[in-house]
């Protein structure tokens, strides 16, 4: 219980200060605690990714709140990727149930590189596009989904900077972004769940591949202490806490290479 809720803090804390998705310290986290917990082998990487996604659910109705108060939330993009993201994440879902756990940590382990290099780098898309129509955003969702359900985040680290290629001020990217991680983490639980309903071999307290005490546990703590790391945000120097914050993602990244190897 308490390395559950050690994590939820740390990753709630990140994600409010930093702006970073909690599934970038969820998943890898928990791959390391379920193979010493000696659950399945060949089903840890999916535990983990479905449980993050769960835990997400709950977490992002915080950050949701938060940001339309402030009127951060574009609400027309949202309601138009919503089906492209439901479809996406459920078919990226589906698609995960049948991948070995060594794929699923090395596409993981390449979207850590992915994200840790722009940070680290600070990589922006400049602005020089329009929102795109509703066929546009239903296949942006859609791809922003498939690919969210394969590693367990909410997609900001995909959705922030299309969102700021397509011309939504930063702010509002962030919100909206915010908002469309809901349904991306709801549709994921659920195609984890099914997907995994048929497996045996699975803890006890598992249902699908979402491994419930680890949901509650870190989902309450995390919910927490978000809004703490929000206002440490205007406080602390943010920019070189997402460099150190990158740093620590390359060295999980050579650790979880090395596990694979």
């Amino acid at each position: 219980m308490l390395e559950y809720v050690a994590l939820g803090v740390t990753a709630g804390f990140l994600a409010g200060m930093l702006g970073v998705g909690g599934g970038l310290i969820i998943v890898p986290v928990l791959t390391y605690m379920f193979a010493a917990q000696n659950m399945p082998d060949q089903y840890i990487a999916h535990l983990a990714i479905g449980t993050s996604l769960a835990t997400i659910i709950f977490t992002s109705i915080s950050s949701i709140s938060t940001h339309h108060k402030h009127s951060a939330v574009n609400w027309t993009i949202v309601g138009k990727v919503s089906p492209g993201i439901i479809i996406g994440t459920l078919i990226g879902s589906y698609c995960a149930s049948s991948l070995s756990s060594n794929f699923l940590k090395g596409f993981f382990v390449l979207f850590l590189l992915y994200v840790s290099l722009q940070m680290l780098l600070d990589i922006r898309p400049k602005s020089h596009y329009r929102i795109p129509g509703a066929a546009g955003l239903l296949g942006a969702g859609g791809i922003i989904g498939g690919l969210s359900s394969l590693v367990g985040i909410g997609g900001g680290s995909m959705s922030v900077p299309f969102l700021i290629w397509c011309n939504l001020p930063a702010h509002k990217a962030v919100g909206t972004s915010a908002a469309i991680g809901f349904p991306i983490a709801l549709a994921g639980t659920v195609g984890y769940i099914i997907n995994g309903m048929h497996i045996a071999k699975l803890p006890s307290l598992s249902y699908g591949f979402v491994y419930l005490p680890a949901v509650a546990w870190i989902s309450f703590a995390s919910y927490i202490t978000a809004p703490f790391g929000a206002r440490l945000a205007h406080r602390l120097p943010v920019p070189s806490l997402k460099r150190v914050f990158a740093g620590f993602l390359l060295i999980v990244a050579i650790k979880l290479i090395w596990g694979i190897i």
